[in-house]
């Protein structure tokens, strides 16, 4: 091979090397690329189920609207008969939500508590009676579970606040003996620790 053939092979490999050093390095810039712009996607989702999960509440007081609904027992109840008494509405997405469920059961195991307060839980669910029963039964929950078709949801401001649009979230709501609405709770994590809805109780009643 002459000297002259020997340089241009030489400079053609230089030039090889070169642009798959060049084509390398785009790779890797697209491969960084990729993985900021996942790792941003990444956060904001996070933040945006940070945001969405924090609990909302309200001490504002009005008329809690009037409602009457059927129990999973059969019997009426009316937010009427209740005046006198402190009450507590529970709504949840009630059947297939096992944290709903469990919410009731160890509301039922703080009874004493409750009563201490003249507080009633009246826990609120939108599904059918064989829906709901066969969950409490699951979970050896007794207190019957009033069913409500939307409306009394949509009245007290739940409706769609939990993970779906036609099903009320994970909300409290506290009325005083005189029929006044004193606190309202939204918990998007579907939990609220029942020392924790004592003290909102004691708290808001007292005030």
């Amino acid at each position: 091979m002459s000297h002259k053939a020997a340089e241009q092979s030489r400079h053609e490999r230089r030039q090889r090397a070169e642009q798959a050093a060049r084509a390398s390095g785009r790779r890797r810039r697209l491969r960084i690329m990729i993985g900021t712009a996942s790792a941003l996607a990444l956060v904001a989702a996070v933040t945006a189920m940070m945001l969405t999960s924090r609990p909302e509440s309200s001490d504002a007081i009005r008329t809690a609207p009037e409602f009457t609904l059927t129990d999973t027992g059969g019997s009426e109840h009316t937010l009427a008969q209740h005046r006198g008494e402190n009450v507590l509405l529970y709504f949840s997405e009630g059947a297939g939500c096992q944290s709903c469920i469990v919410q009731m059961g160890e509301i039922e195991k703080q009874a004493a508590a409750f009563e201490k307060l003249d507080v009633t839980v009246l826990p609120i669910v939108m599904n059918t009676r064989e829906q709901i029963t066969a969950d409490m039964t699951a979970n050896g929950v007794t207190t019957p579970f009033l069913l409500d078709d939307g409306t009394v949801s949509e009245a007290y401001g739940t409706l769609g606040k939990g993970m779906h649009a036609g099903l009320p979230g994970h909300s409290f709501v506290l009325i005083d003996r005189q029929g006044r609405q004193r606190w309202y709770g939204e918990y998007p994590s579907m939990w609220l620790a029942p020392q924790d809805l004592l003290d909102e109780i004691r708290s808001n009643l007292s005030a």
